[in-house]
C-alpha cells in the first residue's frame, strides 16, 4: 500500500472514530501539504500527482519544521505549545519507515562498498549516493558516514 493510502486510510478511520485531537488535526494537515505537492505535480505533467519519495519528503519536511517550532516555543517558555509540536512529530512519525541502524545499516553498507569495489575514502561521497539510491528514506547521513568509514578501514 502506498503512503498517500496509508495517510487516506487513517484520516478516514479517525474522523470516523470522530475522537478529534492531535492525531486528526496532524492529519489532516499531511493530507494537504501532500495534496498541495499532487497539484505542482499534476502541472508538471505528473498525472497521478507525487510519488511515495515525494510524500516522504513533505512528512521529513514538516516534521523539521516542528522541530524547530518546538525550540522556539521552548525558548519562549510557551512548552504547552512545544508539547503539541512534539506530539505532531510523533503522529508523523508514524507513516516513515525506521531509518537502518546497527547490523542492517552495516550489511547495506558492507554490499554497496563491496558493488562499487570502493577501498579508499575518496569513494565515500559515491558510496553515501549510492545508499541513499538504494535505500531511499532509510539512511541517516550521521551515522551512515560513520559506517562507511568503519567498512573503508576493513577495506584497505
Amino acid at each position: 500500500m502506498s503512503l498517500k493510502a496509508r495517510i487516506a486510510n487513517a484520516l478516514k478511520s479517525e474522523t470516523e472514530a470522530g475522537t478529534g485531537g492531535v492525531r486528526l488535526a496532524t492529519l489532516r494537515l499531511i493530507e494537504c501539504a501532500i495534496r498541495d505537492r499532487d497539484v505542482c505535480a499534476r502541472g508538471r505533467g505528473v498525472g497521478e500527482g507525487c510519488p511515495d519519495a515525494d510524500v516522504r519528503a513533505v512528512l521529513e519536511t514538516m516534521i523539521a519544521q516542528r522541530e524547530e517550532a518546538a525550540r522556539e516555543h521552548e525558548d519562549a517558555g510557551r512548552l504547552e505549545d512545544a508539547i503539541r509540536e512534539r506530539e505532531e512529530i510523533e503522529e508523523i512519525l508514524r507513516f516513515l519507515p525506521a531509518p537502518l541502524e546497527g547490523k542492517a545499516l552495516e550489511t547495506a553498507v558492507d554490499e554497496v562498498v563491496t558493488d562499487l569495489g570502493a577501498s579508499k575514502l575518496k569513494d565515500l561521497g559515491r558510496i553515501m549516493s549510492a545508499l541513499k539510491e538504494r535505500y531511499p528514506g532509510l539512511i541517516q547521513t550521521g551515522a551512515a558516514g560513520k559506517a562507511v568509514r568503519k567498512a573503508l578501514s576493513r577495506a584497505g
